[in-house]
């Protein structure tokens, strides 16, 4: 490395942001940081299961130049054209050649509707503070034509190769709410339809139970194990022969990788092989590849910034000539709305090799594995949905300092006496 080592960052999310803001906590002048983005805002992608319930998708904004420029990130809008490795360059689309002495790839992933026949041109789906426009006007037609008596029927869909599936719980438990409070719940049959063995299936059976609770006590029609192949015009096509009709159908789409770099080892699905616990990618001694880019089964922004951690901690470790001892630990957290309360859950994961079931809740994990249901973390929900975009704001960690530690010991506290 240089003498002052050069880490460039790419992507503008979660583990991008982390990475960047922590490393420049943590070692200060000690390394020069950039950025790469091709976008200048941050898009707190959490909340935007609020747009299909009136939410504006502009409030979900953080723009990165601001903060960046306050901790002497030096930014780069523009797209990535190649990175080579051998030469540690990263060539980006409109010619600038940024050499790096650690390369962070946090890009994350993207949708491909188009892997399922029909399912852009019928189904809303959700991903972008765009797309969830699409899902408002559906949710607005269903109400409308319930309060004007006529019977509708809403379908959620999740097919096969999508890597977090717990927004579009959300978002089915929100829906069921808030045409109950609009009175057109009785003339709406919802139902959900899910490739996985079970709901929310990498979390194992504790957050299983409770999904199988709550849809039999709101009147949603669960389904598991249904592998979509093609939807066409008011009906959706699954593997054993059977069909489901609906009126409006709501899909989160397969998951890809976001950008394709051909210089790393991929899966067919674009996801960097790496090291599960420094995310160094597999061969590599100075690519990380921390969040949705990599090839860590659940893509989801708490395990994000657990990677973001390590990546950190790992250059760290490097920079001052120490062992490297806290890599990634998968311990999944997440909080789940749906308008009337809110689900808790705690999940320590570990990989499996099954590609059917790759990750799986750690056996003998039971005083770390919590599931808990309460109005209260409603309160827990709103409190991530404000820090996290002001902490990024501000320049500084999500997952570090006073305000995470103080955020920390009050999560931990409503878990004990909220949460199994």
């Amino acid at each position: 490395m240089t003498a002052t080592p050069r880490v460039l960052v790419l992507g503008g999310g979660f583990a991008a942001l982390e990475s960047a803001f922590l490393l420049r906590m943590r070692l200060h002048d000690d390394v020069d940081i950039s950025l790469v983005c091709d976008r200048d805002q941050f898009v707190f992608r959490p909340n935007t299961i609020y747009v299909p319930f009136g939410a504006d998708p502009d409030s979900l904004l953080v723009d990165l130049r601001a903060p960046l420029h306050k901790r002497s990130i030096p930014f780069h809008e523009g797209r990535v054209a190649d990175v080579d490795t051998d030469a540690k360059l990263v060539a980006l689309e409109d010619g600038q050649r940024l050499a790096y002495d650690k390369l962070i790839v946090a890009t994350g992933a993207g949708m491909r509707p188009d892997e399922i026949p029909g399912l852009s041109e019928h189904a809303s789906t959700i991903w972008t503070a765009g797309s969830m426009l699409g899902v408002r006007a559906a949710f607005e037609r269903v109400r409308d034509a319930a309060l004007a008596g006529t019977d509708q029927r809403v379908l959620f869909l999740v097919p096969p190769n999508n890597k977090c599936s717990g927004p579009l719980y959300e978002i089915v438990f929100m829906l069921e709410t808030w045409l109950r409070r609009a009175g057109a719940h009785d003339r709406v049959r919802i139902t959900w339809s899910t490739y996985e063995h079970s709901f929310i299936q990498a979390f194992g059976p504790r957050l299983h139970e409770v999904v199988t609770a709550e849809f039999a006590e709101r009147g949603i029609d669960g389904h598991v194990e249904e592998v979509v192949t093609e939807v066409r015009a008011g009906e959706v096509a699954y593997a054993d022969g059977s069909t489901r009709e609906f009126d409006e159908l709501i899909a989160f789409p397969p998951y890809v990788a976001a950008v394709d770099y051909g210089g790393l080892p991929t899966d067919d699905r674009g996801f960097v092989h790496t090291d599960l616990h420094s995310r160094l990618a597999e061969d590599c001694d100075d690519v990380y590849v921390p969040g949705d880019a990599g090839d860590f089964p659940i893509k989801q922004a708490f395990l994000a910034f657990l990677q973001a951690d390590a990546v950190a901690n790992h250059i760290m470790a490097e920079v001052h000539g120490r062992d490297f001892t806290e890599g990634f630990d998968p311990v999944s957290m997440c909080i789940m709305e749906m308008f009337d309360k809110a689900v808790f859950a705690q999940v320590p994961v570990e990989l499996t090799g099954d590609p059917a079931m790759p990750v799986r809740v750690r056996p003998g994990a039971d005083d770390d594995y919590k599931v808990g249901v309460s109005p209260v973390w409603r309160l827990g929900k709103k409190m991530l949905g404000m820090t996290v975009p002001m902490r990024f704001h501000s320049g500084e960690p999500f997952h570090a300092g006073t305000a995470w530690q103080v955020m920390d010991v009050g999560i931990k506290g409503m878990s004990g006496v909220l949460a199994d």
